[in-house]
């Protein structure tokens, strides 16, 4: 079997996968891209990811995009990792989880950087920039007080929702939020700051 190729791009939420595939032990390989040379709108990238975005996991089957897709499949392939519950409603809790992030968390965070893609008006990009630490802070008030059981995401069980939470933290603060005030969250981070496989990845 050969080993899967990784596209991502520093500062995305590609790094939730990274470091997946390092906890899992999956050999793989990695593809960085540099967006500020527009890498990822490349004739070549888009063959294998047409939306022009990261992660892209290439695999012995085929392409597989979106973070909690890529999680769940290098959760259930590297099974040996125990990086996802074997219970279908705790699995299905993780999927809550992740797909909260993907589809409230991403967006609100995307809101200050990618505004263009909601709107053309300058002014409009300017008032999205301004909601993004109001927005980040409710989101985050909803994954410290319902969905961060501690000290892992589903409680005692690490899993690959750890490695996703840890990567939208970390753009906490360059969304205009402390994450001190979510105290569940910050130390979160911290033991996910000590786990190798992540300071692989970061590395």
């Amino acid at each position: 079997m050969s080993a899967p190729t990784l596209y991502l791009a520093p500062g995305t939420c590609a790094l939730a996968v990274h470091i997946a595939l390092h906890e899992a032990q999956a050999g793989h390989e990695l593809v960085r891209l540099d967006f500020a040379a527009q890498q990822q709108r490349s004739p070549e990238y888009l063959a294998i990811n047409p939306k022009g975005r990261v992660p892209a996991l290439v695999t012995e089957h085929g392409v597989l995009t979106e973070t909690p897709a890529l999680l769940a499949y290098v959760a259930q392939r590297y099974a040996q990792g125990q990086l996802a519950p074997l219970d279908p409603f705790a699995f299905a809790r993780m999927q809550e989880f992740n797909s909260y992030l993907a589809s409230t968390v991403h967006v609100a965070h995307a809101h200050g950087r990618r505004g263009s893609r909601w709107a053309d008006d300058p002014a409009s990009h300017a008032d999205m920039l301004r909601k993004v630490p109001q927005n980040m802070a409710e989101c985050f008030g909803v994954i410290e007080h319902h969905y961060l059981q501690g000290p892992w995401v589903l409680g005692e069980q690490y899993s690959v929702a750890d490695a996703y939470l840890f990567t939208m933290s970390g753009w906490l603060r360059s969304d205009g939020v402390d994450v001190a005030q979510f105290p569940k969250v910050a130390d979160h981070r911290r033991r996910m700051a000590e786990r190798p496989a992540v300071q692989r990845a970061l590395a």
